[in-house]
């Protein structure tokens, strides 16, 4: 039994370099397919939005001298370049999965379409979903909340390297404590960073849940579709 049929899983494009300081770690990479050709058959229908920021972040480069919206756009592509990767090691692994862009570029992807992105999930497709939302000033988060939505996900699920929101960061803090669960209104009220502000308004605006776990852990996918208390949960 599964707890959700359709889930929406945003990775970040960080923790795609593993153990490397750039780039992409095979190893990582082929964990991470393994753990969501797992629950691809439980039957659970799977959307995902990967990050870029371990190729080029726009905003760290906007800091450097880059155009904002070049430097954007130079991030929408990592996240292209990510995903392509994550598609290859799905299929590696016996897995059906598709590439859809918020920026036209067949054949690299399809053009990101609500109603074929709906119908490629129901066939058993993984369907990742690539390019952010296709403008800049807008982050991975606010594109993996929007494209959630869209699809009419019953769960934002947002895999990390910690275990859950703490009450500050527990690499810096030791006594940071962990919440089991938090409303929307009190991450705005503590400031916690857990997304960014139009990423967690348009969660709580759409009453789309949120879980944020430790994805480097093999296994706990599967335990959140299971239906096990993974991560902190995050709703109205």
């Amino acid at each position: 039994m599964t707890k959700y049929k359709r889930i929406l899983l945003k990775l970040s494009g960080e923790s795609l370099m593993g153990t490397k300081q750039y780039g992409i770690d095979e190893v990582r990479l082929g964990e991470y397919a393994g753990q969501i050709k797992e629950i691809m058959e439980m039957g659970v229908q799977t959307g995902i939005v990967i990050g870029g920021g371990n190729i080029f972040r726009g905003l760290s480069g906007a800091d450097k001298g880059f155009d904002r919206i070049k430097g954007d756009q130079m991030g929408m592509l990592s996240t292209v370049i990510n995903s392509l990767a994550l598609s290859s090691a799905l299929v590696a692994q016996g897995a059906k999965a598709t590439v859809f862009t918020a920026i036209r570029m067949e054949p690299v992807g399809e053009y990101y379409n609500k109603w074929r992105a709906v119908e490629r999930m129901e066939e058993g497709y993984a369907v990742i979903m690539a390019g952010g939302t296709g403008n800049p000033f807008f982050t991975t988060d606010t594109g993996a909340s929007l494209r959630a939505i869209e699809t009419e996900a019953d769960v934002m699920l947002k895999g990390t390297r910690v275990d859950g929101i703490y009450t500050a960061d527990p690499e810096k803090d030791p006594a940071a404590v962990k919440f089991d669960q938090i409303s929307y209104d009190e991450i705005f009220h503590r400031q916690l960073k857990v997304m960014d502000l139009t990423a967690t308004t348009m969660c709580k605006e759409n009453n789309l849940p949120l879980i944020v776990f430790d994805m480097d852990t093999p296994g706990n996918l599967k335990k959140i579709i299971s239906g096990e208390q993974i991560g902190t949960l995050v709703c109205r």
